[in-house]
């Protein structure tokens, strides 16, 4: 059956059209179009549209009728490349992030480009202690002049510019903060909260065990992707803060797999 763009519009809602053609994509080599239009009984057209979208979004790259999930090319862009992406998702994350901070209390601040717009955004006046393992944040905290800044050691990975390793781990094992502000590179109701580099993993995990309160901090993009290593489940999540980007049926989903989901 040759499928009519009426027709097909009407079968499947468009995210989810787009997380079946991402776990397509995860499963395989490679998605092919025509494949694709058949399978989910759509017409060519719309899956050229959908996979547009995808590769805008950063989770597949085009390829000659068809494209590779950006995980089958052993890609993590570098906190520069992440940084032109999605900036006025990631700056409205970072304001709405600001409503949980405590006053005189302490903080972990996550490596990343999200939780980077919540150090640019932080009140001039915020009396506040910040443990960090990013370079970038710790260079943004240490002139503000009522922030008490602790920059955690280790190895530093050059793609994020954050420590990991057992140095990290062992200084937040002695740790209990606030509130842990967590960055992800994907999530999913199933898998939880995923990235691609295991020791980034591990230390992520920490700051998880080292909070009283967990805000995940994530642009829409994220959202239906699985990354190699899993660091925490939804239930484990306070808050996760997104944009309007998300669906609403897709936050309502992770809504109810623990966390309260604010779009931004």
């Amino acid at each position: 059956m040759v499928a009519t763009e009426d027709s097909a519009e009407g079968r499947l809602l468009p995210h989810e059209r787009h997380l079946r053609i991402l776990e397509q994509a995860r499963a395989r080599s490679r998605v092919e179009v025509s494949a694709l239009a058949e399978e989910l009984e759509v017409t060519t057209e719309t899956i050229r549209r959908d996979l547009s979208i995808l590769e805008r979004q950063g989770q597949l790259r085009r390829v000659h009728g068809g494209a590779v999930h950006v995980q089958r090319l052993g890609y993590e862009p570098t906190v520069n490349a992440r940084r032109e992406h999605q900036t006025s998702q990631k700056s409205r994350i970072g304001r709405i992030a600001r409503d949980y901070l405590p006053d005189g209390g302490s903080i972990l601040v996550d490596s990343g480009t999200t939780t980077l717009e919540l150090v640019r955004q932080l009140p001039a006046d915020l009396a506040v202690s910040v443990v960090t393992n990013s370079l970038q944040a710790a260079s943004l905290l240490v002139d503000l002049p009522r922030v008490e800044l602790m920059l955690l050691g280790g190895r530093i990975r050059n793609v994020t510019g954050a420590a990991v390793g057992s140095w990290t781990a062992s200084a937040l094992a002695s740790l209990r903060v606030d509130v842990a502000f967590i960055g992800a590179n994907g999530i999913t109701p199933e898998a939880g909260l995923t990235t691609p580099d295991q020791a980034e993993a591990e230390i992520k995990r920490a700051m998880v065990d080292a909070a009283a309160q967990v805000v995940c901090l994530a642009d829409y993009t994220k959202v239906g992707r699985t990354q190699l290593c899993r660091f925490a489940g939804l239930s484990e999540v306070d808050v996760l803060i997104t944009d309007t980007g998300l669906d609403a049926g897709l936050a309502a989903e992770l809504s109810a797999a623990g966390p309260e989901v604010i779009r931004a």
